[in-house]
């Protein structure tokens, strides 16, 4: 499987660990995972992923409004130099906390 979850007994933590590529193809996927919890955090953990595309980030605009737009308590962790790249170009340290 793609994507691997946990989800905390009370269902407010959710963990998605993306395998492979992050991309289009995982989209249906991962939003199957979060949709119809109240999450108040969620880790994105990138330790397994290979590639992140812009649909990636997409993806993760969409857990962020999802989540509580502009507080959500979202943490993307593991992401490897090449990823965390990405993730700076775009800004994204700007509206996760990545580590």
């Amino acid at each position: 499987m793609a994507l691997e979850t946990d989800l905390s007994p009370d269902k407010k933590k959710l963990t998605i660990r993306v395998k492979g590529r992050f991309d289009f193809g995982k989209h249906a996927q991962f939003k199957q995972v979060y949709e119809g919890l109240r999450l108040e955090s969620v880790v994105v953990d990138l330790k397994d992923a290979t590639y992140l595309d812009s649909s990636a980030l997409g993806m993760l605009l969409l857990l962020r409004d999802y989540v509580g737009g502009n507080e959500p308590d979202i943490r993307v962790v593991h992401a490897s130099p090449d990823v965390r790249k990405i993730l700076a170009i775009s800004n994204f340290e700007q509206l996760f906390d990545i580590s």
